[in-house]
């Protein structure tokens, strides 16, 4: 009976491991089709998006990607990376096939991709981030993340809805955490950094940073014919109304990221608990990304919190 019970597991284990992260949705925009390509090598994160004949995203490593990570300051300083679980993998899985983290669930039909991710976190434990021990054990966090993504929303084909649920697992203690409820790493070509502000329906220039601010950020070529932008009617958080919307220019690796950041601080200990965000990642040309956000906004205006 122990053997049969040890086989079952080892067959229940090959079946969990054998979830494809393989898959790809489309729908029509404007002239062309967004694509979105999810792979194995990445537990199901988006490794592909395009648009009107240009890729959009920067897939070299396991951290890049269009996807989702969290920090958390684990009861001391908050230091960045230290504690980390991160949707695409590890840091020492590189440019390999595989992914630290695991893939529990993919669906995708249509338009409409779905998934559920077992985060490994980015450092292994003794591995250190910009000389900062790794405070996690392990390499594989007990943090979930659920995804759902959709291309065309509310009748608006170049917004992509991008709901995400990070679970918080038990007997973990946190006064602060930070959920990057999305990034996209993007190829150098979309080297114009802008910002918008829809209230006053309003577009800058917007410098390197680094760093975040308050209103949505997009970027473009610099013949504005393809862009991506980020907006949520969730930003900003509470008792952090300056930041929420980042934008990065890593010269040296030849990449650019925008995120949409989220944080919970609570001195007593945040709850574990899910945490669920929306927001909308924009793609199209500059213009369509614009309008988009326009409309996007009057639908459904920012959230006061002060009134929850």
């Amino acid at each position: 009976m122990r053997v049969f019970g040890l086989f079952v597991l080892c067959i229940a284990a090959s079946l969990q491991a054998a979830v494809s992260g393989d898959s790809q949705i489309r729908a029509k925009a404007g002239p062309s089709e967004i694509v979105i390509t999810t792979t194995s090598r990445l537990a199901g994160a988006i490794h592909s998006l395009t648009w009107n004949g240009r890729e959009f995203i920067d897939s070299a490593d396991h951290g890049r990607q269009l996807q989702s990570a969290s920090n958390f300051d684990v009861g001391s300083q908050f230091i960045p990376e230290t504690f980390n679980p991160t949707e695409a993998g590890s840091r020492i899985d590189g440019v390999g096939p595989n992914s630290t983290s695991v893939l529990h669930a993919l669906t995708a039909k249509g338009n409409v991709l779905s998934t559920e991710n077992q985060m490994a976190f980015w450092l292994q434990p003794g591995e250190k981030s910009f000389g900062n021990l790794a405070k996690n054990t392990t390499a594989l966090s007990n943090h979930l993340l659920k995804k759902r993504v959709t291309i065309g929303v509310h009748g608006l084909p170049h917004a992509i809805g991008y709901d995400v649920t990070f679970t918080v697992p038990k007997r973990e203690h946190h006064r602060y955490a930070q959920f990057e409820a999305v990034t996209g790493y993007m190829p150098p070509a979309f080297s114009k950094f802008w910002t918008y502000d829809p209230t006053k329906k309003k577009l800058l220039s917007l410098s390197d940073g680094p760093g975040e601010q308050s209103l949505p950020v997009i970027f473009s070529t610099l013949d504005r014919q393809h862009a991506m932008g980020v907006w949520s009617p969730a930003q900003p958080s509470k008792g952090f109304e300056r930041a929420g919307y980042g934008r990065f220019r890593f010269k040296e690796e030849k990449v650019v990221k925008w995120n949409c950041v989220f944080r919970e601080a609570h001195p007593t200990g945040v709850p574990a608990q899910d945490y669920s965000y929306r927001c909308y990642v924009l793609v199209g040309s500059l213009k369509n990304v614009t309008d988009t956000i326009n409309a996007l906004h009057q639908r459904s205006p920012p959230i006061d919190k002060d009134k929850n």
